[in-house]
This record gives structure tokens, sequence and C-alpha cells, in this order.
């Protein structure tokens, strides 16, 4: 049976181990080696741990009793909801931010991103947020294609992050929380 859960201080093992699996099968041809490899660091664990304990909403899929993908999710900083030229939208305030969601590749397909989606957008909805935005590499189709069929929708917005010596263009897209996912 699947279902998503709140995550836990005892998750952060799992969640630390499905971030660098998902990691190195998703983004081995976006990421330089070097950067999958500091995957493996006690860091990736203190940040699971900030994460949980800082307020984040941090749900976990699971099949059966397997967790198999994660999202990260809460208010959007403003330099993550501004206009290209700084100035802040009317609803920047209510406007959430889902900062990572990923499903480990073998247990894809099954509708657990969507999951993860509904109920991260759900209950940051109930809380008063309005719109969310994510940032996605513009060289991931999978995942531009599933936020897209959510309503979520590129914004004209993106930019360029230093990988580690390769550069990753990211798109932003935004939608709503009032998801009807198919």
């Amino acid at each position: 049976m699947a279902r998503v859960r709140v995550a836990t201080p005892q998750d952060v093992p799992t969640l630390a181990a499905l971030h660098a699996a998902t990691w190195r099968a998703a983004y081995a041809e976006l990421l330089p080696p070097d950067a999958l490899t500091e995957l493996d660091a006690p860091h990736l664990h203190k940040a699971w741990a900030d994460a949980i304990e800082g307020g984040a909403m941090v749900l976990i899929a699971t099949e059966g009793d397997t967790p198999v993908g994660f999202v990260v999710a809460g208010p959007a900083p403003e330099d993550d909801v501004a206009a290209a030229d700084g100035t802040l939208p009317p609803d920047a305030a209510r406007t959430v931010l889902v900062s990572t969601l990923l499903v480990e590749p073998r247990w894809g397909r099954r509708g657990h991103g969507g999951r993860l989606l509904a109920a991260a957008a759900a209950a940051l909805h109930d809380a008063g947020a309005t719109r969310g935005i994510a940032w996605v590499p513009a060289e991931d189709p999978a995942l531009l294609s599933f936020y897209r069929r959510a309503g979520w929708n590129p914004d004209a917005t993106v930019r360029t992050l230093d990988a580690g010596g390769r550069f990753l263009r990211e798109v932003r897209l935004t939608g709503p929380l009032n998801l009807v996912l198919t």
C-alpha cells in the first residue's frame, strides 16, 4: 500500500540514502562526479536533520514499509519568488517553495510523486498559502512534464547555478496548491 507520511528525526539516514541514490540516478548527466561523491558526506545527514527540525515540511512516500521518495516544501524565500528585477509579487508572503521532490527511479511511474506533491500542497494550502513554485533543471524533461501535468508551468524566470564547475540552468515553475492530479 502506498502512502505519504511526515518525516521524523529517525528518518534522517533513510532520507540521506534516498537523496544520494536518487541524485546519482537522475542527475549523473547534469552534475559533475565530485558533486555526486559529496552526497556521502556527513553534512548530508546534518542537512536533513536541519530540514526536519527547522520547520520545513518534509514528507516521505512509502510503498508498503519501504521509503521510495520525498518532498521538502515551505515558505518561499524572497530571492526565489522575486521577479528577475527583484520586485516581489503581491502574493509573495503566501507563496511556497517546493525545494525538492524526488522519487527513487526504480519506484517511479507509480504515483508517488503526485501523492507527495498533492499532500504537501494540501497542507500548505490549509496553512494559508495560495501558490507554489519549484526550480527544475531545464534538462530534466521528466520532472518538467510531471509539474506541468499538475498544472504548474514556467513563468519565464530562469537561473544558472554553478554546480561544481558545471553550469546548471533551472526554470522556475509556478502553480496552484488546489491540485487535481490525474
